[in-house]
Formats: C-alpha cells, structure tokens, sequence
C-alpha cells in the first residue's frame, strides 16, 4: 500500500484543490461536449478509391441511396489529398491502384494520424493481402466481384465503429479537462510527481484527506494516466 501525505485546506500553502470551472462554466463545457457527441455520431461520409470508375460510380450510388455521402477518387495520392480536405468515416480502398498501391496508401493514412475505418476491397485478394492489410490496420477485406449487400454492411459496421471510438476520445478529453487539477505551488508540483510516480505501477494507492480536498481528482489523475 502506498500512502499519500494528506491534502488539507488548512496547510500554510493552501493545498486544496479546486475545480477549474464554476459551475456556469460547466454547463456550457457539458452543452459544448453533447455538441461534438452528436456532430461525431452523424459522421457519414464514405471516401471510395478504385481506378475502376464503373465501380466507383455504382458504389457512389448505392451508398448514397443507404444515407451516406461519398466522395470518389482513382488513386492513392488522390485519396491521400482527399482526406487533408475533409474527414471521412469510412474508406473503401482498393488493393490494386495506379501509383502508390492500396496498402501502401493504407500506411501512410496510419502514419498520418488518420482514424477512418479502412475497408480493403481486391479482385485478386489472397490470405497474406488480407494479413498485411490487417496489421496495417485495415478494418475489413471485401473480395471482388462485391456483393452490394455485405459491402453495405462492411461500411455500416465500420462507420458504426469509429463513431463510438471518437465519441469516447471526444468524452474522454472531456472529462480531462473537466476534472483537471490547476495551481502551480510547491505543493502542487509535488503531489504531480507523486501522482507520475504511482500511476504507472500497479500498486494500490491510498489517498486521504478532509472532504473537498480533491481526493477524487487525484484518483482520476492517477487513472489518466
């Protein structure tokens, strides 16, 4: 058990802890975050990469009939300048381009940090394609010729996927700076450290003080990091 020097309000260096906003401040910090759930859940837009242009347009269509809004390129580097204009969440990305192929494409949209769901789509797929594309981080493999149906489905689940995984990065950072510890006195500085110093183990922490203290903000610190 590792025990914490007690945070008390009566200490000469005033170490209680306090929340950053008033309450007013919080509700609007609460309205805001309801916001940004809501415009992350009707994230819809389906980017769809095939130098195949008969099935870029029939996929268009179908996906736009079932709710989605899709965009279309030909090539890799056309999906890679796509995606710095506008946010997807979904791609529908084929394994044999122009250019830079499908699974090269694939690893630079992970380098480049983003989230959309990746659905591969092959006409000549084999096992290790299916493989390498996995460990890249693609979300499905679909073989051609495409079933309308499953692909549907493909996109709704990813879609679906990603915007429960955004929400909760959105929730998460949140409640971050909701519950986030403020003030820059000795004291301060040394319960961070204390805090950097337990949170990565997993020993059991004891933490006491009077009520109002911070006791749960330190607890969530902890658990933050």
């Amino acid at each position: 058990t590792v025990r914490r020097q007690n945070i008390s309000r009566h200490t000469p260096c005033r170490r209680r802890l306090e929340y950053r906003r008033t309450f007013g401040e919080r509700l609007r910090g609460s309205a805001k975050a309801a916001a940004n759930f809501h415009r992350i859940l009707m994230s819809n837009s389906i980017l769809i990469v095939d130098d195949e242009r008969g099935i870029r347009e029939t996929l268009r269509g179908v996906l736009e009939d079932e709710g989605f809004e899709a965009e279309t390129v030909a090539s890799g580097e056309a999906c890679l300048k796509a995606i710095e204009k506008q946010t997807f969440a979904c791609i529908l990305l084929d394994v044999w381009l122009p250019g830079i192929d499908g699974l090269e494409t694939l690893q630079k949209l992970k380098e480049g940090g983003s989230d959309a769901a990746v659905v591969m789509i092959s006409g000549h797929g084999t096992i290790e394609t299916a493989v390498n594309a996995t460990k890249l981080g693609a979300f499905d493999f679909i073989e051609k010729p495409l079933s309308l149906e499953k692909t549907v489905l493909a996109v709704r689940n990813a879609v679906r996927t990603r915007e429960l995984e955004r929400a909760n990065r959105q929730l998460a950072e949140t409640l971050n700076e909701e519950y986030a510890m403020i003030g820059d006195s000795v004291a301060m500085r040394a319960l961070r450290k204390q805090i950097a110093v337990v949170a990565p183990t997993d020993g059991r922490v004891l933490i006491t003080g009077e009520s109002g203290t911070g006791k749960e903000l330190v607890a969530r610190a902890i658990h933050a990091q």
